[in-house]
């Protein structure tokens, strides 16, 4: 059966949708020994061979589903141009490669799945499916009580409105402050831009929760993998609301 070059891709574990997006558009993909740069270009992965940076592709690999505590100091991409330390670096022993599912800053911490399943990334990362994430933020300089209910009612950015779904004040200071956001944006460094706006500098990120998987006791750079029961319930929390009672 025929399928875009990208699901196939990200099927094979080999990245994400959206980069393997990219990865075809830069050239790195071959199918039947021509490079393709079309991201709409279809392949039959038992008739076709398909190779990326001239290596051939296997579809025939186990599912694995990590949660890494990230550190500041890595980017969540597989290769870095500046070489920066990557998340992968951290993943030792898999036997499968992985990759990260969305983004965390340069600088921001916290919860990362990491796995060689596009379909599950692609779910989880679908703004459509609103997949909550909650961060503790640190901001720089005192916040107003104003200025907290006009979070919680939303700020409007260039790009669109923030609306976050919750937002816990943990610790007010004369000159910085501790809060938690539950938000469903996916939008890049959304949570420091919207701070930027209302000129309070995010000092410190970390997203402490994922749907219903939560950092808990897993200490920095620590990972492990995700339970057969965490997985399902990611799942079921990225599918549209028709489809959830079905899956349950």
């Amino acid at each position: 059966m025929e399928e875009r070059l990208q699901k196939i891709l990200s099927g094979a574990g080999i990245a994400s949708r959206r980069a393997a997006e990219k990865m075809i558009a830069d050239g790195r993909i071959s199918l039947n020994g021509v490079i393709v740069r079309e991201p709409g270009t279809k392949a039959d992965v038992n008739r076709d061979e398909i190779r990326v940076d001239g290596k051939l592709i296997s579809c025939e690999t186990e599912k694995v589903y990590l949660v890494l505590n990230k550190p500041g100091g890595y980017v969540t991409t597989l290769s870095d141009p500046e070489g920066r330390p990557i998340v992968t670096d951290l993943i030792k022993g898999v036997g499968e490669r992985v990759f990260p599912v969305g983004r965390l800053d340069y600088d921001s911490e916290g919860l990362l799945f990491l796995t060689n399943d596009g379909d599950f990334a692609q779910h989880l990362q679908h703004p459509r499916y609103k997949v909550p994430k909650t961060y503790r933020v640190k901001v720089e300089g005192r916040l107003t009580r104003v200025e907290i209910q006009n979070l919680e009612k939303g700020i409007d950015l260039s790009d669109g409105r923030f609306a976050p779904s919750a937002v816990i004040v943990e610790k007010l200071n004369p000159k910085s402050a501790w809060l938690r956001l539950t938000i469903h944006d996916g939008r890049n460094r959304v949570i420091r831009r919207v701070f930027d706006s209302m000129g309070h500098s995010v000092t410190r990120l970390v997203r402490v929760s994922f749907g219903d998987v939560a950092l808990d006791s897993l200490g920095e750079g620590e990972w492990r993998h995700l339970s057969s029961g965490e997985v399902r319930q990611l799942r079921l929390q990225a599918q549209p609301e028709k489809n959830r009672k079905k899956l349950s």
